[in-house]
């Protein structure tokens, strides 16, 4: 399907509408589908396909910006572009045999970045939609009854129906403080979108996208100060991982502050020059009292599930009601973070994939779908060193009154870790269920680790023990095998 057609050429030339689609009195009648997806992100690509997979059902998704969604362009991708060569670069700096001054390329390295988020075309993910089967619309839609819809784009408006099924999946939207609303601060777009690089950046907050983000900016010759309000990064992780990715921060250079309140930001200039650019002249900023300058400053401080315009009212719900599964009628579902879960692609790739199936299975008049009452959350956070994470930490465990039985080792007791890179370090932590139950959760911090992680998710999906684990037997010389040095430290602790 060709991106560029105006809404009515593209609803024409995709045959959603004939070229005249009135009813007797005039008005416009409704296009139906059995579904309708609200945001063609991952999530709802997802949640489209599954639901029309291999059927004659068919799907319309509607997008307002880039078909691929956050993750494609301004998220996941671009920044994992860029982390991976700065990655690269440490370890081989911390290799014998090998030059400890490699340069970094920064035009290559951005370049490495454009070609990951195709220039910011979406050209290839609408032409993936056509062959799919899934029609596409560029507009908004909102709700304005029980599977009824109004799609508005410059062309006007049009009234769709779903038979089955309405998803959204319209993501979620940074938070800016107050304080910096008169100031056109970065937002992560901003960051993975870098085009021109800051001599020195303030980096507001202390969760993911501020310190990998932190990580390719250093690099990039910022001069990086992370300014973090609490007490610690990363605060849903265990903490010695956290401890040590504050460890690398430094290393790499970043003035990572603790308790640092932002309370007044001022700019001259500010004015929207265009993704990835200084937005105006030096940021001002007022921590604990003191007034200190930036050529930029980067607002990482969290999102919101994007709800305002979806015409919820329209059906009688709130946004509260709208975050409730039981409160949602049967026919309305939720993907992706603007349903208020962990917002990680990979997972709500796995919710839409679930809401898929659900669609297609009552089509079908078949049973819902078995799903597990619990599945964990991987998460893998890109910095040096990497963390990696999945299920309960022990401090979750203590929160929810779980008895518990927690191992930790050294990465280097793993040789395939220690020949990773001369400097390698890290830790690996399990949290078993107490008297010889199944894993329930699982941290690695250090070089490499995010390859370490899928292994400990299927453990916690399979319930295995120590002893099972145990008769899984890790290849020789690698990182896998800190796992025999975990269970041989369960098996004496």
């Amino acid at each position: 399907m060709r991106p560029a057609l105006a809404l009515r050429e593209l609803l024409v030339d995709s045959q959603l509408l004939p070229d005249r689609d009135l009813g007797e009195t005039g008005q416009v009648t409704a296009q139906t589908y059995d579904v309708v997806v609200i945001g063609a992100g991952p999530a709802g690509e997802n949640a489209a396909d599954y639901a029309i997979r291999g059927s004659s059902r068919t799907a319309l998704m509607v997008e307002r910006e880039l078909v691929g969604g956050e993750c494609s362009y301004y998220a996941c991708i671009p920044s994992k572009a860029m982390l991976r060569p700065v990655e690269v670069r440490a370890t081989a700096q911390h290799l014998g045999g090998l030059p400890d001054d490699i340069p970094l390329d920064i035009p290559a390295l951005l370049a490495r970045r454009d070609y990951w988020v195709s220039d910011y075309s979406d050209a290839g993910q609408a032409k993936w939609a056509e062959g799919a089967g899934i029609d596409l619309v560029r507009g908004t839609a909102r709700l304005i009854g029980e599977r009824r819809l109004l799609i508005t784009s410059g062309d006007g408006t049009r009234k769709v129906e779903a038979r089955l099924a309405v998803v959204v999946a319209t993501g979620s939207s940074p938070v800016i403080p107050a304080a910096f609303a008169g100031v056109r601060p970065w937002s992560s777009r901003d960051a993975t979108g870098i085009t021109e690089v800051p001599s020195s950046i303030a980096v507001i907050g202390g969760g993911v996208v501020s310190v990998e983000a932190c990580h390719w900016l250093a690099a990039l010759g910022a001069k990086v100060t992370l300014l973090v309000r609490g007490e610690r990064l990363l605060d849903r992780f265990e903490r010695f991982a956290a401890d040590l990715v504050v460890q690398g921060l430094r290393t790499a250079g970043v003035d990572v502050r603790f308790g640092a309140q932002v309370t007044a930001a001022g700019r001259d200039g500010a004015a929207d020059t265009g993704l990835g650019k200084v937005h105006g002249g030096p940021v001002t900023l007022t921590v604990g009292g003191a007034e200190e300058k930036f050529a930029e400053v980067l607002v990482a401080t969290g999102r919101k599930p994007a709800t305002d315009e979806l015409g919820l009212d329209s059906v009688g719900l709130t946004a509260a009601d709208f975050a409730n599964p039981a409160a949602r009628p049967d026919w309305l579902h939720v993907v992706g973070d603007v349903g208020g879960q962990a917002p990680l692609t990979h997972w709500g790739k796995y919710k839409a994939r679930l809401v898929g199936d659900l669609i297609a299975a009552r089509a079908d008049g078949l049973p819902d779908p078995d799903v597990p009452n619990k599945v964990p959350v991987p998460q893998v956070v890109f910095t040096d060193p990497q963390l990696a994470s999945v299920g309960i930490t022990e401090a979750d465990a203590a929160a929810q009154d779980i008895d518990v039985e927690c191992v930790e080792v050294d990465l280097t007791s793993a040789s395939g870790t220690a020949l990773l890179r001369d400097d390698a370090g890290g830790k690996a932590k399990l949290v078993f269920a107490a008297g010889g139950g199944g894993l329930l959760g699982a941290t690695f911090a250090g070089t490499e680790v995010a390859e370490l992680l899928h292994a400990a998710t299927v453990a916690i999906v399979g319930h295995l023990t120590p002893d099972q684990l145990w008769h899984a037997v890790p290849s020789y010389p690698t990182a896998s095998e800190v796992w025999l040095r975990l269970l041989e430290a369960y098996r004496t602790h």
